[in-house]
């Protein structure tokens, strides 16, 4: 099993532990967030996060850690960069609710299978979606008038 960390700005990384704990209540001790502060230099957001991956791993039970962040290019990105080693940790940047959810009930597979199923997890939780329902959409105007999908 692979534990989870979720190193972002405040709030976001608590609230999305948070999120994710309220649906799966028995990840908790597999889930771990730092919120970096604006006032903190990055040194002693890396000392919190090296301390929370070591608390993962310590038990025994996280064989790897997927590190969850927010935006690449940040400081919680730039802080996971220097504490993922690619062997037992991996880094994704772009965390979404749908991303970390993917990434709680999959977190027995492989590290890498993990990755995986996390991207595609968060990209297929965004989508635009119609602000009426298909039946009320207005007609294209060379769109011939098709009864066969009523009932």
């Amino acid at each position: 099993m692979n534990g989870i960390l979720i190193i972002a700005h405040a709030p976001l990384a608590h609230a999305l532990r948070s999120c994710a704990v309220h649906v799966f209540p028995d990840c908790e001790e597999a889930l771990a967030a730092i919120d970096v502060q604006p006032n903190l230099p990055p040194e002693e957001t890396l000392a919190t996060a090296r301390i929370a991956i070591d608390q993962l791993t310590r038990s025994g039970r996280h064989q790897g850690v997927l590190v969850l962040t927010d935006m690449f290019g940040a400081t919680p990105s730039n802080v996971a960069q220097k504490l993922v080693d690619g062997v037992s940790s991996r880094l994704i940047t772009g965390v979404n609710l749908p991303m970390l959810l993917r990434s709680v009930c999959y977190r027995h597979e492989p590290l890498d299978a993990l990755v995986s199923r996390a991207v595609v997890g968060g990209t297929q939780g965004v989508m635009q979606v119609a602000l009426t329902a298909p039946q009320n959409q207005p007609r294209r105007p060379n769109e011939h008038p098709n009864h066969d999908d009523q009932q």
